[in-house]
């Protein structure tokens, strides 16, 4: 068994991945888009902007050219937002064997049509390619820190679930496999629209109260569009549904929940964007969530309340009216 990967986007999460799987012994090479931040990395030996003060192991090199990241591994293992997910793909591709496998730990939907990124890959590389995402609740910092975590491995082929989690479990990283790709996909990329709702509710000033029922409606909401799309029920109340929602509306560590903040507290979108510095994949998830809710005929009110924030100029606490004010229902 290979235990060489290659690891593309050397953003928080892609180099908190990059660490860990050089701690477990797995020969590294992270490749970033920026050639003066490769060039940084290389010299300063960790990422400064991101993870400062946790130096890279020996066994994890950077590189920025993809013809390198081609020859070195023929597992893959993608960390770009979503938004560059297919493009990153589509540069790799002349550079890459017939054997190749494809896993990625990016938490979206393809943002020009709405497709999951599985289909993105299928579409690219064939359907009999193997491929695999992984999820869960993951802050970077705390998985580079060698804090005790938690994920999903979902695969087309379980084979390559056990391979991926053979090279990632271990220490105070636990790995589950599953079969669910769907289920583990819409989580990933729900949750973060759930998240902008939590923070806009907590700015707002609102309690422990708003939140827990903001969770709770939000999980249903997950649940009936994954479903909808063909995710297991049960994958949603594990660690790539339930789990990432309760980490990502929770805990300020999360860019969509300070952002969500930052606009209950009457901040510009804008100027909430640029104060983060991150990619907030929350933002384009929510118009993509908000139109697959609309072409299934599927009620989910939270998404759309966050999406009109967003995208209609609605104010932070008329939208929050607006949820209150819908007509009573049993649970």
């Amino acid at each position: 068994m290979t235990k060489k990967i290659a690891l593309l986007g050397a953003g928080s999460w892609g180099t908190a991945l990059a660490i860990l799987a050089a701690r477990n012994g797995c020969q590294i090479l992270l490749w970033g888009h920026n050639p003066a931040h490769i060039a940084q990395l290389a010299h300063d030996r960790e990422n400064k902007r991101y993870l400062s003060g946790i130096v890279f192991p020996e066994n994890l090199n950077v590189t920025s050219d993809l013809a390198e990241v081609g020859a070195f591994s023929d597992i893959l293992l993608i960390c770009s937002p979503s938004h560059a997910f297919q493009d990153v793909l589509i540069q790799l591709k002349p550079h890459l064997s017939n054997k190749v496998s494809i896993a990625w730990a990016t938490k979206g939907f393809n943002p020009d049509d709405g497709r999951l990124l599985h289909e993105v890959v299928a579409e690219l590389f064939g359907e009999k390619t193997p491929a695999a995402i992984l999820s869960g609740p993951t802050f970077a910092r705390e998985v580079a820190a060698n804090l005790p975590t938690a994920i999903t491995i979902a695969a087309n082929q379980p084979d390559f679930a056990y391979q991926l989690s053979d090279m990632l479990h271990g220490g105070r990283f636990r790995t589950y496999t599953s079969t669910d790709i769907i289920g583990v996909e819409v989580g990933g990329a729900v949750k973060n629209v759930l998240a902008i709702a939590a923070g806009i509710a907590d700015g707002l000033g609102f309690g422990a109260n708003t939140r827990a029922a903001l969770i709770t409606r939000g999980l249903n909401e997950m649940i009936r569009l994954g479903v909808q799309l063909g995710g297991k029920p049960d994958t949603f109340m594990g660690l790539a549904g339930l789990g990432d929602l309760l980490l990502t509306c929770t805990d300020n560590q999360s860019r969509n929940r300070r952002f969500g903040l930052a606009l209950g507290l009457g901040k510009d979108i804008n100027d909430a964007i640029a104060e983060i510095g991150q990619e907030i994949e929350g933002v384009s998830a929510a118009k993509e969530t908000y139109l697959l809710a609309q072409k299934y005929g599927i009620e989910m009110p939270i998404t759309e309340q966050t999406y009109k924030v967003l995208y209609e100029g609605l104010a932070p606490l008329t939208a929050v009216q607006n949820l209150l004010a819908r007509e009573q229902k049993s649970e």
